[in-house]
């Protein structure tokens, strides 16, 4: 007896394509690629701004702070430290030369505004007290007395004999300061941190 198999089917009935979601097209896809690769470049670009805006990176020129920094290290300078906190002695910090704006230097604070720094045979003094120094190459052969004025400090060379510094520029305006030398990061094998010892 006929029980209607033809009402029963063993396969799944065909769909059309049209019922099928239509594929991307090669231009579609490009286009894809074309808004993967922009987004990248502009996130690129506003890391490096925000990294920019919170630090500066500066090749070491010469020897004046030696045995701290060398000629050709690259050294991560922290540009905001002295927006939240006061400079202390014996940090380095970079700046901008005061005779010559463009150019940007990197020594050790030794007086602060109201220090009275004093410098004789061969040591140096901050308000009377004789500080220890184990970062220098040598102890100085100059002598002289400065007083440090408001908003200013009176920066050093480690490397004392070879070194221009406020002994023969004068005192470096806080204006002028560019930020706290953190780390060296260039070459490789010289990465450390800079040591800012307490004087």
């Amino acid at each position: 007896m006929d029980q209607g198999l033809g009402d029963f089917h063993s396969e799944t009935t065909p769909t059309s394509s049209s019922d099928e979601g239509e594929q991307p097209s090669r231009g579609s896809d490009f286009w894809n690629f074309l808004k993967d690769i922009l987004e990248t470049l502009v996130l690129a670009v506003l890391l490096f701004l925000a990294i920019n805006a919170v630090s500066a990176r500066i090749r070491v020129d010469g020897s004046s702070m030696v045995p701290t920094l060398t000629n050709g290290q690259f050294v991560m300078v922290n540009r905001l430290i002295y927006r939240y906190s006061d400079p202390d002695h014996g940090d380095v910090v970079v700046f901008h030369y005061p005779r010559d704006p463009t150019q940007e230097y990197i020594k050790r604070i030794i007086g602060l505004p109201g220090d009275t720094v004093t410098i004789a045979n061969g040591h140096v003094y901050i308000n009377g007290q004789e500080i220890d120094e184990p970062y220098i190459a040598a102890s100085t052969r100059a002598s002289g007395e400065w007083q440090v004025p408001g908003d200013h400090i009176f920066v050093l060379g480690d490397n004392r004999n070879n070194s221009q510094d406020s002994r023969n520029f004068g005192f470096v305006s806080m204006e002028n300061v560019i930020g706290k030398a953190i780390f060296i990061y260039w070459p490789p094998d010289n990465w450390s941190i800079i040591d800012h010892p307490e004087l």
